[in-house]
């Protein structure tokens, strides 16, 4: 993987680059649409090619592990082969999994034992597990296993649960640079900064993770409840020491203005569920501000529903339309405003990128959050 930056913002440290892969490059700063479990939930690849046009997506390790299993992804020839997905793959190692599962899970120095979530089974992950499973999955860039501790957690808690995870980082690199890809391409591995709230605690996760020197480094544990300025405050002390020259990657953030403003401070990469979630429950985000298409106010109105944004499903379909399909619990409904939704948020990173080499990400920035996030 090789990363190259091509324009820099000159009133904050937006950045544009490429980020290149085995199966493809990928324009920075750059939205990944989650596909957890194989696939990005009510959207098929062709829609992902084309309309969304998604540099990248994701996969994750504890879901796909439990299904449809190692040995399944093993004879498809991986994920790529098995989803028929050709571009990029990430995949999280399922630490925020584990971590989720706080009532089912046990975590030592050696790894994690928890229960399955669909049959009550009991698995164990370890940092050279974890590794393996992801080889076998096939992604591009692979995550290190770490834990991603709640908000809010105690100074004492973060601390060791932070020096925990880089000495599972050392396992992990370990064993990822004594085995090789099952698959014919290369693949990556990216280590993850915790450290909660605390700066002395992110300052010093960031130095170590630094000091490893892969081709790429992930910012967790944020966007679990903390204040947003606490998140902000977090991204610009660790982005001040992981290396400049190197893709940064903030794991699942999030709101519109989350990224905008985290892209004003360094960060290249994001992934979140939001848009896919949020789409199945109504909620669709357009370049005017944010709509809940279930309202009465949406029932006679025929316009598309994003004119601006481009796109089949935003330009094609009015909102009286989708309103009645979500009211009529038609399945459409969801697959419409999921594809909207990542529609519009590759937009906002590519509209951001266009405004960083223009030189005005800043002014465009503070401009637009404002509209796009609006109730409208």
């Amino acid at each position: 993987m090789t990363f190259s930056i091509t324009d820099h913002d000159p009133q904050s440290k937006a950045r544009t680059g490429t980020l290149t892969t085995d199966h493809g490059p990928i324009q920075t700063p750059i939205f990944m649409p989650v596909g957890t479990a194989g696939t990005v939930k009510a959207v098929h690849q062709r829609e992902l090619e084309t309309d969304i046009n998604a540099d990248i997506i994701l996969g994750n390790t504890y879901h796909l592990y439990l299904r449809p299993g190692l040995e399944v992804l093993r004879q498809a020839g991986g994920l790529h082969a098995f989803n028929g997905w050709r571009r990029p793959i990430l995949t999280d190692s399922g630490g925020y999994q584990v971590y989720s599962l706080s009532n089912t899970r046990k975590i030592k120095e050696e790894g994690v034992t928890f229960k399955s979530h669909i049959d009550g089974s009991s698995h164990r992950f370890t940092p050279e597990g974890v590794m393996d499973i992801q080889r076998t999955i096939g992604a591009d860039i692979i995550m290190a296993f770490d834990e991603c501790t709640p908000y809010p957690c105690e100074y004492g808690y973060a601390r060791q649960s932070m020096e925990m995870t880089h000495r599972w980082l050392d396992r992990c690199i370990d064993r990822f640079d004594t085995t090789e890809g099952h698959y014919g391409y290369r693949q990556t591995l990216f280590p993850i900064v915790q450290g909660s709230t605390y700066p002395d605690l992110r300052r010093q996760s960031a130095e170590v993770i630094a000091s490893k020197e892969r081709e790429g480094n992930a910012i967790g544990g944020l966007a679990v409840g903390e204040p947003a300025e606490e998140m902000y405050s977090m991204i610009e002390l660790v982005n001040g020491i992981l290396p400049a020259d190197k893709p940064r990657y903030l794991m699942g953030v999030g709101t519109p203005a989350n990224i905008l403003e985290a892209i004003a401070l360094g960060v290249d990469m994001f992934d979140c569920v939001m848009p896919t979630r949020n789409a199945r429950h109504g909620i669709l985000f357009t370049t005017e501000g944010i709509i809940n298409i279930k309202n009465e106010k949406w029932s006679r109105d025929y316009s598309p529903i994003d004119p601006g944004l481009g796109g089949y499903a935003s330009t094609f379909y009015s909102k009286a339309y989708v309103r009645h399909l979500f009211k009529a619990e038609e399945l459409l409904s969801g697959q419409i405003a999921s594809v909207h939704n990542l529609t519009f948020y590759l937009w906002l990173v590519r509209q951001a990128r266009t405004h960083i080499a223009a030189g005005d990400f800043v002014s465009w920035k503070n401009s637009v959050i404002p509209q796009l996030m609006q109730r409208l």
